[in-house]
């Protein structure tokens, strides 16, 4: 009873434990991005149906900004866990904070390219699928 001297008890995993930590957060992530994907392909069919072309190309617009980035952190952080590369916290809050400039900055972007046929609520709805993916995970109980 370590815990009641106050030590903290040691925990041990095994070489199958940790591949298989491994191959529950690869899946995560793998998961999560194809989530976010089928969320975009929604949104702008659905501005597509809705307003036409140039709301489904702003509504594409909207979620890629997001999701490009995404995808880049995602594959670091895949990197990270079956590859060779090392992870540390920094890399992570690194990592995110490069999602999240790189998406203001794709998002300013588009606005600055698209200033005559940007639509910008089927823009914020791609977005905003993308941003909100996770939802098709937890409807269909497929959160890692």
């Amino acid at each position: 009873m370590d815990w009641q001297q106050g030590k903290t008890p040691q925990l041990v995993l095994t070489d199958a434990d940790r591949l298989a930590i491994k191959k529950r957060a690869s899946t995560g992530i793998m998961r999560t991005l194809v989530a976010q994907a089928v969320m975009l392909v929604a949104a702008v069919a659905g501005s597509w149906i809705v307003a036409g072309s140039y709301a489904a190309l702003s509504a594409l617009l909207g979620g890629l900004a997001y999701l490009l980035p995404n995808s880049l952190f995602a594959l670091r952080l895949l990197l990270g866990v079956i590859g060779p590369v090392s992870t540390s916290p920094i890399t992570f809050f690194v990592g995110e904070a490069f999602k999240l400039g790189s998406a203001v900055g794709i998002l300013g972007l588009a606005v600055w390219l698209g200033q005559g046929w940007l639509v910008w609520p089927a823009m914020l709805i791609g977005l905003l699928c993308v941003l909100k993916g996770y939802v098709l995970l937890l409807v269909f109980r497929k959160l890692p």
